[in-house]
């Protein structure tokens, strides 16, 4: 991609932002919006933001993948391209599990009753979740350069989990040197598969700080009306699973790839420490009874 080319999709990722805002400012106001997410509670969730990360260190922010088909309007784009890169899970708790931080004592939480779950997006003036297509395979490829010893007995029992969970089949395409967390899209627009890697801040800015990892999808419209996911990524944090496979107990690493997985067939955080899809700390190690339900819910989708 030449330098014009940045530049028009710097602009256009701006642009797409503006417009986003703008959505979530009415919707606030009349109740109106494209994006609505689902709460069993009946409360209104707003859905997560769109983040477009800084790239080299530098001041310009640039679409988390550009559109997947270049002939889509900027209309159709608003309600579909959503490529979340939503920080996973939160540090506190991960240092209590790798005995980091004496400090903190270990917190039970009582079993929620009916649990809590949000979707990523939902269709267009519908509370129905967008989801893949369920009569296809979600393609997949794993890059293992800085990832732990058992990585692949690791993606194998997460993807086992979500299969259980929703019904959809994960396909493993292998091995692959494609550290593009950022565009996931081949020629012509053409969907990558789902790609799994392990990386650094300096990669990944958005692994900074105490986040374990990111998730997240992106969405066209596969027929008229309707979105379905086609990419994906999911990006590790490297430093953290190392030390985490130096304590020899893969779980929390299950865990964390469970939820960045969650991300991907279109669940987003809740504020509810009982389920594995809470934001901010590691509080479980298995999906809980809401990310169960909201599970099911996007493998429950019709054919696209």
């Amino acid at each position: 991609m030449n330098f014009s080319e940045r530049r028009a999709q710097r602009r256009w990722a701006r642009e797409m932002n503006r417009r986003l805002k703008e959505l979530d400012r009415l919707d606030g106001e009349h109740g109106l919006g494209a994006s609505p997410t689902h709460a069993p509670t009946g409360r209104g969730r707003r859905p997560p933001r769109i983040r477009t990360p800084r790239r080299g260190g530098g001041t310009t922010r640039q679409s988390l993948g550009g559109p997947l088909l270049p002939s889509l309007v900027i209309a159709l784009v608003l309600s579909t391209f959503i490529m979340l890169r939503d920080p996973g899970l939160g540090g506190y708790r991960l240092r209590h599990l790798l005995g980091l931080d004496d400090r903190v004592s270990e917190v039970v939480h009582p079993p929620a009753a009916r649990g809590h779950f949000a979707f990523s997006l939902t269709q267009p003036g519908s509370r129905q979740p967008v989801s893949w297509n369920p009569c296809e395979s979600i393609p997949y490829v794993v890059n293992p350069d800085g990832a732990p010893d058992g990585w692949q007995a690791l993606v194998d029992a997460s993807t086992a989990d979500l299969e259980k969970a929703t019904g959809f089949k994960f396909q493993d395409n292998g091995t692959t040197d494609d550290r593009d967390f950022q565009n996931r899209t081949g020629m012509f627009g053409k969907p990558e598969p789902v790609l799994i890697g392990w990386a650094t801040e300096d990669e990944v800015p958005e692994l900074a700080g105490d986040v374990a990892g990111l998730g997240g999808s992106a969405a066209i419209e596969s027929r008229p009306g309707h979105l379905s996911y086609v990419t994906g990524m999911v990006a590790l944090d490297r430093g953290l699973f190392q030390e985490l496979d130096a304590a020899g107990d893969p779980t929390p690493m299950r865990a964390i790839l469970d939820h960045e997985l969650g991300h991907v067939v279109g669940l987003a955080h809740v504020d509810d420490p009982n389920e594995l899809m809470y934001g901010d700390t590691l509080a479980r190690s298995t999906f809980g009874p809401g990310d169960l339900q909201g599970l099911a819910k996007v493998g429950a989708v019709s054919c696209a």
